[in-house]
């Protein structure tokens, strides 16, 4: 035996480099299938064994001495094996079948009621839209505050600056409140243009209170969009919901458009507008309602005498109402296919 260790020695001294370290250095494992009786862990040598007579011991054959040998590298002459050394052999673990539970599939039908499932609307548009602008009642353009002034008395302010206010309320630091200016003024439709039913609010920024003295209330200026002045008013921030849900009104509505933001002509997808519809018809944000152009007065000319027929409503948008008073609504416009105009028709949507 020692002659052919000898052998098989220089044969495998003198393989590439590769295949030696594959050989030696990445030690296989053996399956229980080879043994023919259980190997024990570990397995104690004793006074005249070899790995050749383990291997024809417990495998049957003696050939089989380098898988032993292979798990204990630490042998470095697989000739010379001591008493009292322990030898190891690692088991390829025996893979387990899961056990795949028996479903009898039976047909099931689940009756539900039909619902309308609409996304929640969450565009840069809209963000923009919310953080930038507001609608308030008439009583309210007066705010609850202003700005007094500056530390450096500078006459324009923007983010990061301490500034000086003046509240009508009690404020405790850590109190956020909108900084904004009066807008134009929303009117009702033709038959109620008196009284403003609301004013639009441009948003400049926001201001954090962080002290009171004597009445004059700290501040620091979080956030600007705009140049802050003296004067520039204050009302209370409130927390925006950004992701509105959608509803869309069941009863009656009938109303118009009578505002387009920065009073132009008409107006498009993504541009704001105002309505003279609000709270008390049942609005909210979040309200769907339907844009439509009133049906045009035509003579039908088939007939002898002149006979005038009126063409039907058309569909011509969508909008969703950002901020509601009593009676009128700042809305978004979602979806346009022809220029709206002031006087169109606003109405609760329909899928035409």
């Amino acid at each position: 035996m020692k002659l052919q260790l000898q052998i098989l020695m220089l044969a495998l001294l003198l393989l590439p480099a590769q295949l030696y370290a594959d050989a030696f250095l990445m030690p296989g494992e053996v399956g229980k299938s080879e043994l023919v009786k259980a190997f024990p862990q570990p397995y104690i040598v004793k006074k005249g064994d070899t790995l050749w007579d383990i291997a024809e011991e417990y495998f049957a054959d003696p050939e089989k001495w380098i898988k032993i040998w292979e798990q204990n590298l630490y042998v470095t002459n697989p000739d010379l094996i001591y008493p009292g050394n322990e030898i190891w052999l690692k088991y390829k673990p025996t893979p387990v079948k899961p056990e795949r539970p028996m479903v009898k599939l039976e047909p099931r039908i689940i009756y539900k009621p039909a619902q309308r499932i609409e996304k929640e609307v969450d565009t840069s548009v809209l963000i923009t839209a919310l953080a930038r602008q507001d609608f308030i009642a008439p009583e309210a353009i007066q705010g609850i505050g202003h700005i007094l002034d500056s530390e450096d008395e500078r006459l324009n302010y923007g983010a990061n600056d301490k500034v000086y206010l003046t509240l009508d309320v009690k404020a405790n630091p850590g109190e956020i409140f909108d900084i904004f200016r009066t807008g134009d003024p929303i009117y009702g439709h033709a038959d109620n243009q008196h009284a403003a039913a609301g004013y639009l609010v441009n948003h400049l920024g926001k201001v954090e209170i962080t002290s009171v003295e004597s009445g004059v209330y700290r501040g620091t200026i979080l956030e600007a969009f705009e140049e802050i002045g003296r004067t520039d008013r204050l009302k209370r921030a409130l927390p925006q919901d950004y992701k509105i849900k959608l509803a869309y009104p069941t009863q009656a509505l009938y109303g118009h458009v009578v505002y387009i933001r920065q009073n132009t002509a008409e107006a498009g997808q993504g541009q704001v507008l105002g309505i003279d519809l609000g709270l008390a018809d049942g609005l909210q944000a979040g309200s769907v309602l339907g844009v439509y152009r009133a049906g045009r007065l035509v003579v039908d000319t088939v007939y002898q005498e002149k006979t005038y027929q009126a063409l039907p409503e058309e569909k011509i948008g969508e909008v969703v109402v950002l901020a509601a008073q009593d009676h009128a609504s700042l809305a978004l416009i979602t979806q346009s296919s022809s220029p709206i105009n002031k006087n169109d028709i606003i109405q609760a949507s329909s899928s035409q």
